[in-house]
């Protein structure tokens, strides 16, 4: 009776753990050495989609999130950075940077225009959360903005894998995430 109960519980356990394993949730934002996610996100359009994996594959890229489009920090001060910065990011070697939010991709397109983008930096729209969520910076914003929206993070992405991770310590902070302090860094 013994060993019965010995197994059924290590098939317990079993179970537990591969569920566990194979489970979409990281349980930890992503870190230097991984590669970026393979999901859809959308540009312009929602018939435009935007893989990201295939995206940022052989490219030295700097990607940053934020909260919400048309938000009053998102707005003022790290989009804009980012805008203004460009030519320097530019300068440093990186191929590419993007912008990406738990928005639609019609607000990502308006904010992108509003903040002269265009040429510069890709609008990306998470507009269910699939890369927050496979990357695990996931913001509950429901109080404040009605659902979960991603955390302020700038990774920088070399041939597909991070070499850079900056994410504000309480998710939605302007510091570590900001252009100026990126560039001191590439």
């Amino acid at each position: 009776m013994l060993l019965s109960q010995a197994r059924t519980g290590h098939r317990i356990l079993s179970a537990v753990c591969r569920s566990l394993s194979t489970s979409s949730s990281r349980n930890m934002p992503i870190k230097v050495g991984e590669k970026i996610p393979s999901v859809e996100l959308m540009e312009g359009t929602p018939g435009n989609k935007v893989n990201m994996a295939d995206l940022l594959a052989n490219k030295k890229a700097v990607v940053f999130a934020v909260p919400g489009a048309f938000t009053p920090g998102c707005s003022k001060t790290h989009l804009p950075g980012y805008v203004e910065d460009f030519d320097t990011i530019k300068a440093k070697g990186v191929d590419l940077v993007v912008c990406v939010s738990v928005n639609d991709p019609f607000v990502m397109s308006a904010w992108g225009e509003a903040h002269g983008t265009e040429g510069k930096i890709r609008m990306l729209a998470d507009t269910l959360g699939e890369f927050t969520k496979a990357v695990d910076m996931e913001l509950d914003a429901k109080a404040f903005l009605g659902n979960i929206r991603s955390k302020r993070y700038a990774l920088v992405v070399e041939n597909g894998v991070v070499s850079q991770v900056q994410l504000e310590p309480d998710g939605t902070g302007l510091t570590c995430s900001l252009s100026n302090s990126l560039l001191s860094s590439l």
